[in-house]
């Protein structure tokens, strides 16, 4: 009875057991359905799309194809820059399974050092894991051949290949068309790059920065499956990229290359215009640089030659460079007498050589003096005396009205970023800028071109075209037309006159008779060609105050040597093109200057009318 008791009691315990076991493992299921249930919800409902697009972005990749850029070209169809196929090594981080075995295999495949590769590499898989980064740039086929050979070691890397900028002459207009920078990250945040990606090359100067929008095109795409180690195994849509629209310029390749050659990599700039229109024939800055090299990267040591030569070869000396026009300025300053009734055509004025005034000497560039000269005669002769006369009965402020009308003191006009306005000094400047008063002394330097005031070579021969096309100042145009990827013309450049010298026909006519006798019998004679009749001014900008002793521009140091102007238009009798020629601490606008104008010229008017070739000069005919 008792044992029976106890087995009841043990059996009743251990149904007990049981239930509360099979409870918890049916709570347990239930909790685990019900997580499982949460989770299906959170990754399928809540979550779903993202992780689709996760998944998608997996297997299906999206590549952007660059597009070409757009040709530039010069006035008669020759390429000046164009494109050519680049090879690129890429990499999709998020397909990257061992970095630093990767990095090592590509270092010793390339050459390149590890940390470069690590560096992008980490960079764009925070930013953006799944876009293709491009590694290096420009690979050889020998280069490629190697790592296509040993791909099935490299997941994530591939080969692609984009159009690169290339410039057939080089060095050719290089500060005129501009080179190419890498674009940064700070413009990739910007609106105005949202269709750009990291290592894409935007314009940074000249021609290419300010027509980028123009010249950049739009990019295509591939979408494409690829398998778990990042290789393509087909391409399900491709869209082609638009390449970017060619600029056809006024600029002539033959004329641009002698511009060049004659300042012969001494500092300075030569431009030739059309006196009809403002349209840029030629227009150099020197030293110049490779385009190429300097848009695809330079070694430190190259950068730092380049920004350290004292004659500033990255500086556009044709539009930033700002200098004392020394006696061309005279030209201004004849127009402003005559005009305002100063003096008479037939006052002569006696040249002893100086020119006192007070207790000061104002001395002449030639020692021995002129003579008795009229205002036509001291142009041609250049004679300092004549014209400290007339910056003391016009003053500064006359001078400096006339001189804003010529151009001066204010932009061209010009479609390039960077240009200077150059300085127009007056009384009401002097005292803004410094403090003081204009003393009556310094409108006798300004009248001969000294002093305060700054021009740009632009402006020289923007205002001698002037001169020659009866007073009209044209904005400075060095794009014709633009063409889409199609041939078609989207764009025709229109002449655009933005300015008057405001001249009587009369005051005209002398000015102009003045600079032909200057080149036939006064200081430019050297730019006297045989059988063209030129017009032109010659021009010495003192860089330091010239003194009693007059030394020998060889025996200055160089940076103390007076810099070279001349500027010229031809025919004088029915002028066509206008030329300016600077060279830095060239010495005398006479005989520096005005020879290279005359091979300038020559080339010109050789072209356009068989000649006898200029010595030196060779000429590239497209027939």
């Amino acid at each position: 009875m008792r044992s029976s008791f106890n087995l009841r009691r043990f059996e009743e315990s251990d149904n007990g057991a049981l239930r509360t076991r099979f409870n918890l493992a049916y709570g347990l299921v239930l909790v685990f359905f019900s997580v499982l249930v949460v989770r299906l919800w959170f990754l399928q409902i809540l979550h779903g799309h993202e992780y689709r697009l996760k998944a998608e972005e997996n297997r299906i990749r999206r590549v952007l194809i660059s597009p070409p850029r757009g040709n530039i070209l010069d006035r008669e169809g020759r390429l000046l820059a164009g494109v050519r196929p680049c090879f690129n090594l890429s990499v999709i981080p998020e397909d990257v399974k061992d970095m630093e075995g990767l990095l090592e295999e590509l270092s010793r495949i390339t050459g390149i050092d590890e940390e470069i590769f690590r560096q992008s590499l980490l960079a764009q898989k925070k930013r953006s894991p799944f876009h293709p980064l491009i590694l290096a740039r420009d690979l050889d086929r020998q280069t490629v051949a190697r790592i296509e050979a040993r791909r099935y070691k490299l997941p994530g890397i591939f080969i692609e290949v984009e159009p690169k900028r290339y410039y057939p002459h080089r060095n050719t207009a290089a500060h005129l068309i501009g080179y190419l920078g890498e674009v940064s990250a700070k413009e990739l945040r910007d609106p105005r790059f949202e269709k750009y990606r990291p290592g894409d090359r935007i314009g940074r100067t000249g021609i290419e920065r300010a027509f980028e929008k123009i010249l950049h095109g739009e990019e295509g795409e591939r979408r494409v499956e690829v398998d778990a180690h990042g290789r393509i195994i087909q391409v399900i849509r491709e869209i082609p990229p638009r390449p970017g629209n060619t600029l056809i310029l006024s600029v002539d390749l033959d004329l641009q290359k002698v511009a060049q050659e004659v300042l012969d990599n001494q500092a300075g700039a030569a431009i030739v215009m059309d006196v009809k229109n403002g349209r840029l024939l030629a227009l150099a800055s020197s030293p110049t640089f490779d385009l190429e090299k300097i848009s695809y990267g330079l070694s430190h040591s190259e950068w730092q030659k380049l920004i350290n030569d004292p004659r500033r070869p990255l500086e556009n000396k044709a539009i930033q460079g700002t200098y004392s026009p020394g006696s061309i300025f005279k030209i201004v300053s004849m127009a402003a007498a005559l005009e305002e009734g100063a003096v008479s055509a037939d006052l002569k004025v006696f040249c002893p050589g100086y020119y006192r005034f007070g207790r000061r000497v104002f001395r002449c560039w030639k020692a021995g003096g002129h003579g008795w000269v009229n205002i036509e005669e001291a142009l041609v002769e250049s004679c300092d005396v004549y014209f400290y006369h007339l910056g003391e009965i016009l003053g500064a402020d006359v001078m400096a009205r006339y001189a804003r009308s010529f151009g001066f003191g204010k932009k061209t006009g010009i479609k390039l970023f960077s240009e200077k306005s150059g300085l127009v000094p007056d009384t009401a400047w002097k005292r803004r800028r410094f403090g003081e008063r204009w003393h009556e002394g310094e409108s006798l330097i300004m009248a001969i071109g000294q002093g305060y005031t700054l021009v740009t070579p632009l402006q020289i021969v923007r205002m001698v075209a002037a001169v020659a096309n009866g007073g009209h100042l044209y904005r400075p145009l060095y794009l014709q037309r633009i063409l889409d990827p199609d041939g078609l013309e989207v764009t025709r450049v229109s002449v655009e006159e933005n300015g008057r010298l405001g001249l009587s026909r009369e005051t005209l006519s002398r000015i102009r008779r003045a600079l032909i006798g200057v080149v036939e019998e006064g200081t430019g004679t050297a730019a006297k060609m045989k059988d063209i009749l030129l017009a032109g001014k010659t021009g010495t900008a003192q860089v330091i105050r010239m003194g009693k002793k007059r030394l020998k521009t060889e025996e200055l140091p160089y940076e103390y040597r007076d810099h070279a102007w001349f500027a010229a238009y031809a025919p004088a009798d029915d002028p066509e093109v206008a030329v300016v020629v600077l060279v830095e601490h060239g010495g005398h606008g006479g005989s520096v200057a005005a020879p290279l104008v005359k091979k300038i010229l020559e080339a010109y008017f050789q072209k356009k009318r068989p000649l006898p070739s200029p010595k030196g000069i060779k000429i590239a005919y497209v027939r």
